[in-house]
């Protein structure tokens, strides 16, 4: 279990996607993406929209089940990308770098961007927007749905 939960709304998370495109303004252009699924479907999407890339391929690569990491399995390569070559590469996070490894293998001559970056992975990848401490787990807007919570005077603290 991680230490400590990190919660991205969606507002959040398409700032942070924007911003990861304005980073990569200058990288480009780009033949095309290559979508981690499935964090990296959204921000992929909201990064190909602002760099105006109309060639949206995905890779699968089953990492976690819940908070559990497994070994990384290949469920869908990502054919039209070839060996990476003009292709940026982007995922939601590296956490560490075990599914950028094997995206790495898959295309090395890609661009690797996520938004948000662990100490473990960052190494990885060559653009990010946020880092996060190692012992966080980021709750992404997909993974959560808000709800009411009681004052903290009626719960009796935090």
């Amino acid at each position: 279990m991680a230490t400590h939960y990190y919660t991205v709304t969606w507002d959040q998370l398409h700032r942070d996607a924007r911003a990861l495109a304005w980073r990569l303004m200058g990288q480009g252009p780009f033949a095309g993406i290559v979508a981690i699924s499935r964090g990296g479907l959204i921000p992929a999407a909201i990064v190909a929209r602002e760099l105006d890339v109309r060639l949206v391929e995905s890779v699968c690569v089953v990492t976690y089940q819940d908070e559990t990491r497994g070994d990384p399995v290949v469920t869908k390569p990502p054919v039209a990308a070839g060996d990476g070559t003009g292709f940026l590469v982007v995922d939601d996070l590296v956490d560490s770098g075990t599914t950028a490894r094997v995206v790495r293998g898959l295309l090395p001559k890609a661009h690797f961007a996520c938004v948000y970056a662990k100490p473990a992975g960052r190494p990885m990848v060559d653009s990010f927007v946020t880092e996060v401490s190692q012992d966080t787990w980021i709750l992404f807007p997909w993974d959560t749905e808000p709800q009411f919570i009681e004052p903290l005077a009626r719960r009796g603290g935090p």
